[in-house]
């Protein structure tokens, strides 16, 4: 089994943990991972967008001028794509974008996506995460003594508003709870820092 350091939040050394093989042991499945973010990605879109074709357009019933004898091109409508205020032509309409994908491969490839961060050295764990006030220079302490200077995700194992409200400032550290966490947000973050308690609620969870 996977040990690694606990650290506080002063980035000091105060202990370790055993992680589960079965859970941070998994073996790297790329193609999987790729699915599941490319998945997560889609079923992040609206699909609202529409526009409205020549057909849809109101008005441009008549036709502008008689087809011959004027000197001008002909016409047959004022809402056609080439006018002003004329209809879209291959106008974008409202779709699905979602995909599906089945629960075993999306467990297999959330834990091989942190299956990778450990073997990497790219998961940090700290004892807790707490801040006296919404403040962003304690995040910001925090970050510098853990050396965080790449993109990181700080998960959560419950809602602390005063956490959240402290590192929405910092343009490199996001914070996210356990419950929300997927691959995306694994593969996304060059390092994943965890609570021992998160770590708790994910070995529950997929053990």
């Amino acid at each position: 089994m996977a040990n690694v350091k606990v650290y506080n939040m002063k980035g000091e050394e105060v202990g370790s943990l055993e992680l589960s093989e079965k859970v941070f042991g998994a073996e790297y499945n790329e193609p999987l991972i790729h699915q599941a973010v490319v998945t997560y990605l889609a079923n992040q879109r609206q699909g609202t967008k529409s526009t409205l074709t020549r057909t849809e357009v109101r008005g441009g019933g008549a036709k502008p001028w008689r087809q011959k004898g004027t000197g001008r091109a002909r016409q047959g409508s004022i809402r056609a794509p080439q006018w002003t205020k004329g209809g879209v032509v291959f106008a974008p309409k409202s779709r699905d974008f979602s995909k599906k994908m089945n629960d075993k491969a999306r467990r297999g490839a959330f834990l091989s996506a942190l299956s990778k961060k450990v073997a990497d050295g790219e998961l940090i764990v700290v004892d807790e995460l707490k801040v006296s006030a919404p403040k962003t220079k304690e995040m910001e302490a925090f970050r510098k003594a853990l050396h965080l200077e790449k993109r990181t995700v700080v998960v959560m194992d419950e809602a602390n508003a005063d956490v959240v409200l402290a590192a929405r400032n910092l343009e490199t550290l996001s914070t996210i709870s356990v419950d929300e966490l997927n691959t995306y947000e694994v593969v996304a973050n060059a390092v994943v820092v965890l609570t021992q308690g998160s770590v708790k609620k994910i070995e529950e969870v997929y053990c």
